[in-house]
């Protein structure tokens, strides 16, 4: 986990990419230096003498260029706030992550970093009196083109992230990229139901607990870890909380069970080394997360001060995708067994209308009086039922019938009422439900 822990400092930080360019910025300096130092001049005969730069005409360049890379920089920072500042009032909080972990800005300030300190050390070192360069002066100007072509990329990076829709279209693909990398095959046993005898046999032994070491929200647990630790001291750990909530430190972490009645251990607490626990939550593990940042957008962007439901629309649209694709693949897997095949490891699973209530319900909320939203939510959800099994059809019908009958219709004109009527005569059909007991 301490792994884990490190890959997220890293992928939501700008200081490491920065930090790895600058260190190749020093071995890069100190290879151009020792070539021009001890190489250019046992070959300098067969070079034309028009390539070779003074050292006058060298440092007016990297004084130069210094100015100028460094005026990229400034710009470049000046555009990360712009763009923070708009996700953070226009969007959402929780969407600073995507800005903050994406690539393309962590290696163009990378690369700036690498041009930077390149040419000040290679300013620093040039002296006035010493021998012509080749390949300092000559690979400062290539680094300084290529920068100006990385802050060209970069300004066409931030401002498509500043369209609500690719944004929206990013967190729609990492999320999917979530749910397939969840419920993907792994190297322990999976299972939804376990032999209650075996269970039983556990349970009549004295439980034992472990408590939370900090608090914070559960950002991930590594189960292949657990499922070693547990197998190592012979017990069978089960979770209290799931992934996303909220740990208070003090409460129970873990429940364990050891068998033949024997006594708690002290080194078992170590387990937690096993959970990430963070002061947000974040979309390493944690499906619902990704979800709820395209909800957060759909409910701002309804919102008065705002008034965009179709940005709204394009959410629930991606929502109900991201459902439908959750729906084909969902397992409530609750146990985890070792490569032995014994249980080692239990966790709460989350049910499919969890998953399908807290991403409609706070939309529903807040944009029950509009039947753009209201029509868009059935639209999505009868996708999600005529696209999977009958179990999902039941979960979502349940919830379309929470949407239908918080509608006022009462108020609606004869259009819109025929329009939503259609919307949900199609859900209705598709769940082989009857409709006429929920529209009244």
């Amino acid at each position: 986990m301490n792994t884990m822990r490190m890959w997220v400092n890293m992928r939501d930080s700008f200081w490491f990419l920065p930090t790895i360019y600058s260190l190749l910025a020093l071995i890069a300096v100190s290879c151009s230096n020792i070539i021009d130092t001890f190489l250019i001049p046992m070959i300098k005969d067969v070079i034309p003498s028009g390539l070779f730069v003074s050292s006058s005409t060298a440092s007016s360049l990297y004084s130069s260029l210094i100015t100028a890379i460094l005026t990229m920089i400034t710009i470049s920072f000046s555009t990360i706030m712009v763009v923070l500042t708009t996700y953070s009032t226009q969007f959402s909080p929780r969407t600073l992550q995507d800005f903050m972990k994406s690539r393309v800005t962590q290696h163009v300030l990378g690369f700036f970093s690498f041009g930077f300190i390149y040419t000040l050390i290679n300013l620093l070192v040039l002296g006035t009196d010493g021998p012509k360069g080749l390949v300092g002066p000559f690979s400062t100007v290539l680094i300084a083109i290529i920068s100006l072509g990385f802050f060209i990329l970069f300004i066409h990076h931030s401002s498509r992230f500043l369209q609500v829709n690719n944004l929206i279209g990013q967190i729609r693909t990492d999320a999917s990229k979530l749910i397939q990398n969840t419920f993907r095959e792994k190297d322990y046993t999976e299972a939804t139901e376990w032999d209650e005898d075996e269970i039983n046999a556990w349970k009549q032994n004295t439980p034992h607990v472990v408590k939370a070491n900090e608090s914070g929200y559960l950002q991930g647990v590594e189960i292949e870890g657990l499922l070693q630790f547990a197998k190592q001291h012979k017990l069978l750990l089960s979770s209290v909380h799931q992934v996303g909530d909220y740990v208070q430190k003090g409460a129970p972490a873990f429940y364990y069970w050891k068998k033949d009645g024997e006594e708690a251990d002290e080194s078992v607490e170590a387990c937690t080394r096993y959970i990430l626990v963070g002061n947000e939550r974040t979309d390493v593990q944690d499906i619902e997360f990704s979800v709820q940042k395209l909800v957060e957008i759909a409910v701002k962007s309804i919102s008065p001060s705002i008034n965009d439901p179709h940005t709204a629309v394009n959410c629930i649209n991606r929502i109900g995708s991201l459902l439908s694709e959750l729906a084909s693949v969902h397992q409530p897997i609750r146990y985890y067994a070792d490569q032995d095949g014994e249980l080692r490891f239990m966790m709460e699973p989350k049910k499919f209308e969890d998953y399908l209530y807290k991403s409609f319900y706070q939309i529903r909320l807040y944009g029950k009086k509009d039947l753009t939203v209201m029509d868009a939510m059935l639209q999505a959800l009868y996708r999600i039922a005529i696209t999977n099994e009958e179990h999902i059809k039941q979960d979502t019908w349940a919830f379309a019938t929470y949407v239908i009958e918080s509608t006022d219709i009462d108020e609606m004109h004869q259009l819109d009422y025929e329009r939503f009527y259609e919307t949900c005569h199609k859900i209705a059909d598709v769940c082989d439900e009857d409709l006429s007991p929920h529209l009244t």
